[in-house]
């Protein structure tokens, strides 16, 4: 089912529909929060730590995340008891912006995200046609294939109301998750995925 989401009916929201109807639907939201992310690069324009790494200031980056710990770990610690679940698809040799993303969201695992690693040669066999789709899934009610223009920057989403096909998909990130491992262990096994200036061997712990 991953590899159809594309071809599924689904509502056409912009970038600011698409923050503005997940924000709602995450306040009322039941059962659990999954993230599938499969691409490698991405802009986040808006973020001052990407914005730093985007122009070579690994060590600037790598500090403003590290100021922002406690921000970027709230929103997992007053999910209210909802289970966070991701599933981060990594290949090799490792990008630049994967290593930045990688070291951020760590700090969201320290806060109880379940975030684990799998690599991209372990899904080969589900991309016969491309790559898996962006994907959020909230709870049993909707499903977003986020959407990305060339430049890798948010444009937009696709939202999938469907039952069963969103319960499909769970099921199958479910299934993966399940094979993959602990994004502290992957960092701590895989030290070149971490940003090449690191603060330390703490960097590397992320549950």
């Amino acid at each position: 089912m991953l590899s159809e989401v594309s071809a599924l009916p689904a509502v056409e929201l912009s970038s600011g529909d698409y923050l503005a109807d997940f924000w709602a639907r995450w306040q009322r939201m039941s059962g659990t929060f999954w993230k599938l992310e499969r691409g490698q690069t991405f802009r986040e324009p808006d973020d001052p730590s990407w914005v730093a790494f985007d122009q070579g200031d690994w060590e600037r980056a790598i500090a403003l995340i590290d100021g922002r710990a406690e921000e970027i770990r709230r929103p997992v610690e007053e999910a209210r008891g909802v289970p966070m679940r991701r599933l981060r698809i990594v290949e090799r040799p490792y990008s630049p912006y994967l290593r930045w993303e990688l070291y951020y969201i760590r700090l969201r695992a320290l806060a109880g995200e379940d975030i684990r690693v799998l690599d991209a040669e372990r899904i080969r066999h589900l991309e016969p046609d491309g790559l898996l789709p962006e994907l959020v899934v909230l709870g049993t009610t909707v499903m977003y294939q986020v959407l990305y223009d060339q430049t890798g920057t948010l444009r937009g989403a696709r939202r999938i109301d469907e039952p069963g096909p969103i319960a499909a998909c769970a099921a199958e990130i479910r299934e993966l998750h399940a094979k993959a491992e602990r994004i502290g262990v992957f960092l701590a096994r895989e030290p070149d995925a971490l940003p090449p200036l690191q603060p330390g061997a703490a960097a590397a712990s992320g549950g």
